[in-house]
């Protein structure tokens, strides 16, 4: 790994405690904090939402990182928001971009939607897109198709998938399979079980950075940001 770690918070409000209320506001609380602590993108991943109650989850988390960006003294505005598989609740709040699934249409596709919805190829340079991969092929694939950075899981743990209309167990691929996918001319991120301990056998292994849940919305975050971009 080469350069400056970068760091991807993924949300789950579900983890918070308390009724849906509540833990909205502790997301977006988190969201807040993620950006003052400069965590380079925050996937807003709240599948379970309704699109009526994603868009405004969405405006007011893209809200939450704009404002608190602009408080922050003498600090670029850095913090990119995507939305998990959503483009066009992207573009209808302002989000920076989309986080896209192995399912979902292509990073070229999404360009070409974000052209046709914006300002032509101004706007096709502004979509950030972040791409799901289990191997080095769907890295490769990425790539390919003009993602901007790859995300690569689970590197320690198992997680459960959707397959098909059936639920699917994936075992962790492991630092081997990591590194093979990092041998790609594209910037890849490690997620699975990743925690302050193990961080720095991904980025030997080759990640430009860290993806992670549990590791952001349980921890102070400018902790965890000092302790990653210290490795």
């Amino acid at each position: 790994m080469a350069g400056r770690c970068l760091l991807y918070y993924i949300t789950d409000r579900k983890q918070f405690r308390g009724d849906e209320p509540a833990r909205r506001r502790a997301l977006l609380a988190k969201i807040a904090e993620a950006a003052c602590s400069g965590v380079d993108y925050i996937q807003l991943r709240e599948k379970d939402l309704s699109t009526r109650d994603l868009e405004t989850l969405a405006h007011e988390a893209v809200a939450a990182v704009r404002e608190n960006q602009l408080a922050t003294d003498h600090r670029p505005l850095t913090t990119r928001v995507l939305i998990n598989s959503r483009t066009d609740i992207a573009l209808a709040t302002g989000a920076d971009g989309v986080h896209l699934r192995s399912k979902d249409v292509s990073p070229e596709d999404v360009r070409r939607i974000w052209s046709l919805c914006g300002a032509g190829a101004l706007a096709r340079e502004k979509a950030w897109i972040a791409v799901s991969c289990d191997s080095r092929g769907d890295v490769d694939r990425a790539h390919a198709q003009s993602a901007n950075f790859a995300v690569f899981a689970p590197v320690f743990e198992k997680r459960s998938l959707e397959r098909n209309g059936q639920r699917a167990t994936v075992q962790p691929a492991g630092l081997a399979a990591l590194r093979e996918a990092c041998l790609t001319n594209i910037p890849v991120l490690a997620l699975g079980g990743v925690t302050l301990a193990n961080a720095s056998s991904c980025l030997e292994a080759g990640a430009a950075g860290i993806a992670a849940i549990r590791l952001f919305q349980e921890n102070k975050i400018e902790d965890v940001v000092r302790a990653l971009r210290a490795l």
